[in-house]
């Protein structure tokens, strides 16, 4: 997934603030989800299933600016029926520099009482076919 470096991603310098990594690796997991078919409205509404990050390990490797364009890949490293374990990278796009990574432990959540539930069937296997596949 490409997205743009804006100044509401900065700091007074001009570079990318490290929290806003956090964001651009969360709107490529939503973005997947939702090229897999499965928006989170949906999930949420209609399954009664979201994902929360319980675990992130993030590197931050080289600095974004504004006005960068970002490549934020997602690859599915490990399924469980009720926790996906990714791993991220964001690679500048005009040099190909990889910028920062991360490992994300995402779990799936019953959405009216927030404890741990299953994945449906269907997401879980849809997710699982799509493990070790690099998506940006």
């Amino acid at each position: 997934m490409k997205y743009r470096v804006y100044w509401e991603d900065t700091d007074a310098g001009g570079v990318v603030y490290h929290a806003r990594y956090l964001a651009f690796f969360e709107r490529a997991r939503s973005d997947w989800l939702l090229a897999l078919g499965y928006p989170q409205v949906e999930l949420k509404n209609r399954l009664n299933r979201l994902f929360a990050v319980s675990r992130m390990d993030t590197h931050f490797i080289s600095p974004a600016r504004l006005e960068d364009e970002l490549e934020v890949s997602v690859v599915v490293e490990q399924v469980r029926p009720a926790s996906v374990y990714f791993s991220q990278t964001i690679h500048r796009v005009a040099d190909g520099e990889l910028l920062a990574r991360a490992d994300v432990r995402a779990v799936c959540l019953a959405a009216d009482t927030f404890r741990p539930a299953r994945a449906p069937a269907v997401l879980f296997e849809a997710i699982r076919h799509l493990q070790r596949e690099t998506i940006s």
